[in-house]
C-alpha cells in the first residue's frame, strides 16, 4: 500500500490550531500579566478584537482543516481511508467524483462517493505538499485516471 495523504495532516490538525489558540490566549492575557492597577489594563477593543480572530479562526479550521481524514492509503482497486481510529475501504467504483484545489493551504482532494461509508458521501484528505507552486499533484492525476478506468470497467 501507498500512503496518498499528506503526512503534514496531524500537524495541520493537531499542532497548528493549539499554536494559534495559544498564541491569541498569550496575547490577551498578557497585558493582565504585566497590568499594575486598575489604570494599566487594555481597552476593551485590545481584548475584543482576538475573540474575533478566534471565533474566525476556528470556523476557517472547520470549514477547511478540520474535515481532512488523518490518513489515506492506497491499496490498488480500493483505498483506506483512516480517521479518529476509525477505517474504511473505498473501492475506487465507488467513488464518483475526485475534486482536487491546489490553490488552498493545504491543498485538499475531495473524494464523492456513490454509497456513503462510515465518513459519509464526502472525504476529503490532504496530499503529499509539493514545492512547486500551482503544479499538478502526479498521485492525484493518477488516481483520477484509475478512478476513471474502474468505472468504465464496471459497465
Amino acid at each position: 500500500m501507498q500512503r496518498i495523504s499528506s503526512r503534514m495532516t496531524f500537524y495541520y490538525k493537531r499542532i497548528f490550531p493549539v499554536m494559534m489558540f495559544g498564541f491569541l490566549l498569550l496575547f490577551v492575557t498578557l497585558p493582565f500579566v504585566v497590568a499594575k492597577g486598575a489604570d494599566a489594563l487594555p481597552p476593551v477593543p485590545f481584548l475584543l478584537i482576538p475573540v474575533v480572530i478566534a471565533v474566525g479562526f476556528y470556523f476557517m479550521m472547520k470549514k477547511l482543516i478540520f474535515d481532512l481524514v488523518d490518513e489515506a492509503w492506497d491499496a490498488g482497486d480500493a483505498l483506506i481511508i483512516r480517521d479518529k481510529g476509525r477505517e474504511d475501504r473505498i473501492a475506487l467504483t465507488d467513488i464518483m467524483n475526485v475534486s482536487y484545489s491546489t490553490l488552498l493551504n493545504p491543498p485538499r482532494v475531495t473524494l464523492l462517493l456513490r454509497n456513503p461509508g462510515i465518513f459519509g458521501n464526502e472525504v476529503t484528505f490532504s496530499p503529499p505538499v509539493r514545492f512547486v507552486p500551482f503544479a499538478k499533484s502526479p498521485i492525484v492525476d493518477d488516481l483520477i485516471a484509475r478512478v476513471d478506468a474502474a468505472r468504465r470497467s464496471a459497465r
